[in-house]
């Protein structure tokens, strides 16, 4: 099988890669990369324990093919605190207690932050919905709705002027 090399920017560094034609972008960045934050749990697109942020939309990295990933712009669980600083989703799910085993967490911080950038003051309703595509057998929902909710309310206090 042939590979190539693809060329993308993560965490907003500009990475090389190789990338076999059937690879999934999940294995690149595993595999590759070394970034195992983002996780497998079902390879079908069924858990999002894989979610990943490209060119600004949610996807399943195990659905995405490695060589799609030229000239994009992905973002992944590594790259969501700030210089050690956590982000406020991060901050919030600690704080409200809002993950267990943590193998699930990565792709429903991604996928709020997702939410997050498109809608900095979203329901109840559109966070369940944008969660709806992660399963988490450890928690229940309402603690993870919660941290989204106020992390969205922390975000938006930092972005009013002083």
């Amino acid at each position: 099988m042939s590979r190539m090399v693809v060329n993308a920017t993560v965490n907003g560094e500009p990475v090389e890669f190789l990338a076999g034609g059937g690879q999934s972008l999940l294995d690149a960045l595993r595999d590759e990369l070394r970034l195992t934050g983002s996780k497998e749990g079902c390879g079908t697109g069924d858990c999002g324990a894989c979610s990943v942020i490209v060119d600004g939309r949610l996807v399943c990295a195990c659905l995405m093919l490695a060589p799609e990933a030229e000239g994009t712009r992905i973002e992944t669980i590594e790259g969501l605190a700030d210089n050690g600083h956590l982000h406020p989703l991060q901050h919030q799910f600690l704080e409200q207690a809002a993950l267990q085993c943590g193998f699930c967490t990565p792709g429903l911080l991604m996928a709020s932050k997702a939410l997050l950038d498109r809608n900095a003051d979203p329901t109840e309703s559109e966070v369940r919905y944008w969660l709806a595509g992660n399963m988490c057998r450890c928690t229940g929902y309402d603690k993870v709705v919660r941290a989204v909710m106020d992390a969205a309310a922390d975000l938006r206090q930092a972005e009013k002027p002083r």
